[in-house]
């Protein structure tokens, strides 16, 4: 059934190719932009400028009942970006969280990151913060927790396929070479289009490497 979409970050890498595949499959999308970024979206997909950080910009126009996707987050994360994690990750879903549910959306979709993981520690902090923001709330939700996703500027880590294809064979490292696994920019989309038209029927569903790569 065609769906009413409300996201954020819908101008940003993962939300320019989200956006027309949900078109595509005939679901209203509403994104969240700022005024100098309408442009950059379809023409047939509905803009609310606002400013994520700010969920009094833009709360009143999350339609009750809807699909509420965020996708905010610091574009390339490394550990020197630990500030920007916090002022920005963590204060966008704070104020999606509250809007959502002030305004009485039935699924929320939360762009985490694969937990646990050797390293940046900042980052999964945030993510993990977010995800619990999310249950605290009561939202029916899922969250989807990749790792790295290739795809254009996004790229270098095609280096480390081969060691990742040694790792996922050898039982010490097997487990955490799948959880830490990389996807693509396709499988992304996939795995965000089919949890808008899938929610869960648990109030959190959690989608991780292995069945994002699966399709």
């Amino acid at each position: 059934m065609a769906q009413t979409v409300f996201i954020t970050g819908g101008t940003g890498y993962m939300g320019r190719a989200l956006i027309p595949e949900l078109l595509g499959r005939k679901h209203e999308v509403i994104a969240l932009v700022r005024e100098q970024s309408v442009s950059k979206l379809p023409t047939n997909c509905r803009a609310v400028i606002g400013n994520p950080l700010d969920g009094k910009s833009f709360g009143a126009l999350v339609p009750s009942g809807s699909t509420f996707v965020q996708l905010v987050g610091v574009p390339h994360p490394s550990p020197a970006k630990a500030k920007q994690f916090r002022e920005i990750d963590l204060v966008s879903v704070r104020e999606s969280v509250t809007a959502a549910s002030k305004a009485g959306v039935a699924h929320f979709i939360y762009l985490s990151v694969a937990q646990p993981a050797p390293m940046m520690r900042d980052y999964l902090a945030v993510r993990a913060e977010g995800e619990a923001m999310i249950r605290a709330a009561g939202l029916r939700a899922t969250f989807l927790r990749p790792w790295y996703v290739l795809g254009p500027g996004h790229r270098w880590p095609y280096a480390l396929i081969p060691f990742y294809w040694i790792c996922e064979r050898l039982p010490p490292t097997r487990e955490g070479a799948r959880r830490l696994g990389l996807v693509t920019l396709k499988q992304m989309v996939y795995a965000l289009v089919h949890a808008v038209e899938h929610p869960p029927e648990q109030e959190v569903k959690i989608v991780e490497v292995p069945e994002i790569r699966r399709g």
